[in-house]
């Protein structure tokens, strides 16, 4: 036997096939001597058998003349090795998977030994055997139709009386795997903390590789509730409730931090991906339902400890006993009496009202509001993807949306009109309205149901006040309010005359994101540590590059509340944001006084010393050099100038060297009253600037601080004079840059269509920076 195995065989060749069969035929016991060359052929035998289906029908034929998968089935008996059993449903799941013909297909499910595989006992308490069990059902369900079907199940004169893949799938529900999946998802969280304490790209490797086996077991699920068993559907809904969702995921969603098993971050994930990929109405429901109750009536009080920590391990040791407890058989056919959870007798009506936390914490849709509102960044990206996945979701109904206060105007506003047309309630009234106010009436009976399921099934009693009204309160207004208040300050920082041309651009891009049919982002993207900019690891956070990042993080902020606001109001979004257009300069600026053009100052260019106050700077040490200071404002733009007097032009100068105005923060020595202090920042920001981004990503450290100016005035005097001719012009500026915004920042729902016209376009980029630099 074993000299054979060494002759020069074609590996893809019929005579390959026929000697690995005749191989196994041989085997009468597998053992560790022989149980590496059985693996290895049950391996093979796969290949050869797809190729075959392929490429040459004689390999199939060979296959079912010999009856190999009655080989297979005697190999499994006389074997007690893990590694057999697991590369035996690998082998069949591949051929299964792959074979294109209909007629192998109808061979292989025919005869009784793809039933035998389904119910053989198995040793489940290896993960790794169940995983390949699993794809074994997934690989037989893929290729069910109204033909193949009939092929699986068992009939007693001409009478369907059982359907093993059905009864080992139900199974599998009380199985206990529930166990094993929780604890993929307490590995995940853990997985999640670890990455985004320390960056690590092995970390996120590992994320993904457990995001995907999570992923695969819910695609799995998807699989089984498409057969259209509604007892399969409700078993898996309960299931996914009692192990995961009610004693996991939700109680995690809080705004305190605890030491929970399972994150907020993890949770929101994993709530997208259930909502997402298994489409069951009753899941989608009482998951919107528990919205409405606090994070603290998931914790049965048994099992509460003071620091707000739940131990797991106890935990499903008790759901696991009471599972074995409640599962019983009728008709052959497995129905469970669901058990409450663990501990859940003492969540009831009185434990709810004495509990503190109930009366003192909100319910979760106002902890996922508090996410978006004051959370950090993955926490605000999970709650938005959470609140977008119940608006995709199509099992939920519109009710819950509207309960939940996410329904969107256009759907809310139809309903309301049908309701007056159908002399409903007070839909007229409403519909009329200047604002919507409380529309219990109309969504509190599909609410209520979901809510005394929670109560009779899982023993979570929910009482609040704000259960069953419309929350219609929305924190657009209040948070647009505290947006735009930081934004005023912005034209009083280090960017204002850049302030303008982000929010164009800014509103440009935010545009086309809303009115975009983008297709929908993968939620694994939750679990990531968000990406830094390029160079917030070299620049201190007194930098005004660092001011700068704020400025444009907070412009993106407060576009996109505007726009959603006026999206929500059923309105077209305009081209440029509501700011209003340039106006003429003054004739006694000191731009106009000075000579410059609309185009701002060059170097070269000649000015007039009107205001030019004389001073004296060193670039290099031991070189000092004597100028004419001048500062100027033009629109949104503002420049400190040092002009060279001509000395053949009296009272003219050539500009050499230019500056930002904004964010100079002038200041004189304290010991020497004629020497005045500069902060020079950059003349554009390297991240918006696309042309100057490269390049600045190859800087050091030092190329990114701000540069720092002392000019040396005659007397204190001029040195004053400088000083307030300084703050006179940034005064302006911002000025100038708040009367712009003044549309953005006091927006009230109407929009002003003369406010902004195509012309602005122009008049932008004739008012923008210059990009003159040092």
């Amino acid at each position: 036997m074993w000299l054979s195995f060494w002759r020069s065989r074609d590996r893809f060749s019929l005579d390959e096939l026929r000697y690995l069969t005749d191989q196994l035929q041989k085997v009468q016991i597998v053992n560790e001597v022989n149980k590496d060359f059985v693996i290895e052929a049950l391996r093979s035998m796969a290949e050869l058998i797809t190729y075959g289906d392929q490429h040459d029908s004689n390999y199939f034929e060979y296959f079912m003349e010999k009856q190999v998968m009655g080989e297979f089935v005697r190999i499994l008996k006389i074997s007690r090795s893990v590694t057999v059993s697991l590369q035996l449903l690998q082998t069949i799941s591949i051929m299964i998977q792959n074979l294109k013909s209909e007629h192998a297909i109808y061979y292989m499910f025919s005869n009784e030994h793809i039933n035998f595989l389904i119910t053989y006992t198995f040793d489940f308490h290896n993960e790794e055997l169940l995983s390949y069990y699993i794809s074994f059902l997934r690989a037989i369900s893929g290729k069910l139709n109204r033909n193949t079907i009939s092929l699986l199940v068992k009939t007693h004169n001409e009478v369907v009386v059982s359907f093993p893949l059905y009864v080992e799938a139900t199974r599998f529900a009380f199985h206990e795997e529930n166990m094993i999946r929780t604890a993929q998802c307490i590995d995940l969280n853990a997985l999640v903390s670890k990455v985004l304490k320390n960056s690590d790209p092995d970390g996120t490797t590992m994320i993904l590789v457990a995001v995907d086996e999570i992923e695969d077991n819910l695609y799995y699920f998807s699989d089984v509730i498409s057969a259209g068993i509604p007892d399969v559907g409700r078993l898996i809904t309960d299931k996914m409730l009692q192990f995961l969702i009610i004693p996991f995921l939700l109680p995690s969603l809080r705004l305190d931090v605890v030491n929970e098993q399972i994150g907020a971050i993890t949770s929101l994930y994993l709530l997208c991906c259930i909502l997402r990929i298994v489409k069951i109405k009753d899941l989608a429901n009482t998951i919107a339902a528990a919205l409405f109750c606090p994070a603290e009536v998931f914790i049965p009080k048994s099992e509460a400890k003071l620091n707000g920590h739940v131990s797991g391990h106890s935990y499903m040791n008790e759901i696991q006993q009471s599972e074995r407890e409640n599962v019983t058989e009728v008709d052959a056919c497995p129905i469970a009496s669901l058990p409450a959870l663990a501990g859940s007798s003492q969540v009831h009506p009185e434990g709810a009202t004495q509990n503190d936390f109930v009366s003192s914490h909100g319910p979760l849709r106002d902890v996922l509001l508090s996410y978006i509102t004051n959370g950090n960044d993955l926490q605000v990206l999970g709650s938005l993807s959470v609140l977008a996945t119940l608006l995709q979701t199509k099992e939920l109904d519109e009710t819950m949306l509207d309960a939940l206060g996410i329904l969107p105007q256009r759907k809310q506003h139809k309903k309301l009109l049908l309701q007056a047309l159908v002399g409903e309630g007070s839909g007229e009234d409403q519909l009329f309205a200047s604002e919507f106010g409380s529309i219990r009436d109309s969504f509190s009976s599909d609410l209520d149901v979901y809510l005394q399921k929670l109560k009779e099934q899982f023993g979570v009693v929910c009482y609040f006040p704000e259960v069953g009204t419309s929350p219609r309160v929305h924190r657009f207004q209040d948070s647009y309010k505290n947006c735009t208040g930081a934004l005023l300050e912005e034209t009083r920082g280090s960017w204002p005359d850049l302030l303008e041309t982000v929010l164009c651009d800014e509103w440009k891009k935010c545009k086309r994101a809303v009115e975009a049919s983008s297709p929908r982002k993968e939620p694994k993207c939750i679990l990531m540590p968000l990406q830094k900019s390029s160079y917030d690891d070299s620049i201190p956070s007194e930098s005004s590059i660092f001011a700068g990042e704020r400025m444009c993080e907070l412009v993106k902020v407060c576009v996109l509340l505007l726009q959603l606001q006026i999206f929500s109001l059923g309105r077209a979004l305009p081209e440029q944001p509501p700011i209003y257009l340039p106006t003429d300069l003054a004739e006694n600026s000191r731009a106009r006084t000075a000579g410059l053009d609309v185009l701002g100052p060059k170097p070269g260019v000649e000015l007039r010393l009107v205001d030019a106050v004389p001073c004296r700077i060193a670039f290099e040490r031991g070189k000092e050099r004597h100028f004419c200071f001048l500062a100027v404002s033009m629109g949104t733009s503002g420049w400190i100038l040092l002009i060279e007097e001509l000395p053949l032009k009296q009272h003219h100068g050539v500009v050499r060297i230019i500056a930002p105005l904004a964010g100079c923060k002038p200041r004189i020595d304290d010991k020497h009253s004629r020497w005045l202090h500069l902060c020079i920042r950059p003349s554009s920001l390297p991240f918006v600037d696309p042309a100057k981004s490269v390049t600045s990503r190859k800087m050091n450290r030092k190329a990114l601080v701000d540069g720092r100016w002392t000019l040396a005035f005659r007397n204190e005097e001029s040195c004053k004079i400088a000083l307030s001719m300084i703050l006179e012009e940034i005064s302006q500026q911002s000025s100038e840059v708040e009367r712009r915004l003044r549309p953005l920042l006091e927006f009230q729902g109407d929009l002003d269509t003369s406010i902004q016209s195509p012309l602005h376009s122009e008049a932008l980029s004739a008012s923008a920076t210059p990009s003159n630099s040092l």
